[in-house]
């Protein structure tokens, strides 16, 4: 597969690794917000610790062609697994990373499923699915580099 037919998958990897960056450095505070109401006596650990996941699965999109399957699987379970935080600074009324009224936080609850999508698509997870093709350890359904 050409890097052009890659580009999608890249963009997300560079956006997730960004993002958890952010997570441990300048964005902590604005990531607390999002912590479920339940959690929020870890929430420094849960933004520590999701960005560590997100760094980790950023690179994994860039650099694991060999496995991008799985990883797509795996990165679009970690954006369902952090909606509720979405949820939580909707009910809330949390302003966080300038959404600062009930209609825009309620605007980027729409955007997680995007995101889930993204991850499937981008990395040939969705079609690997529907072809029903179970992807053994090491085996994908395209060529291996990212030359072509």
């Amino acid at each position: 597969m050409k890097i052009a037919q890659r580009i999608p998958q890249i963009i997300l990897g560079i956006a997730l690794a960004y993002a958890g960056i952010g997570h441990l450095t300048t964005n902590r505070t604005e990531f607390q917000a999002q912590v479920p109401t339940i959690l929020k006596s870890w929430a420094d650990f849960v933004v520590l610790a999701s960005g560590v996941v997100e760094i980790v699965l950023g690179l994994c999109l860039i650099f694991l062609w060999r496995y991008r399957v799985a990883v797509g699987w795996v990165v679009a379970a970690f954006f369902v697994a952090i909606f509720p935080g979405n949820i939580s600074q909707y009910v809330n009324q949390v302003d966080a990373f300038g959404l600062d009224s009930d209609r825009a936080r309620f605007i980027r609850l729409f955007f997680q499923p995007l995101l889930v999508i993204w991850a499937l698509w981008a990395t040939g997870a969705w079609r690997a699915r529907k072809a029903g093709r179970v992807v053994a350890k090491g085996e994908d359904l395209e060529e291996d580099t990212i030359y072509g």
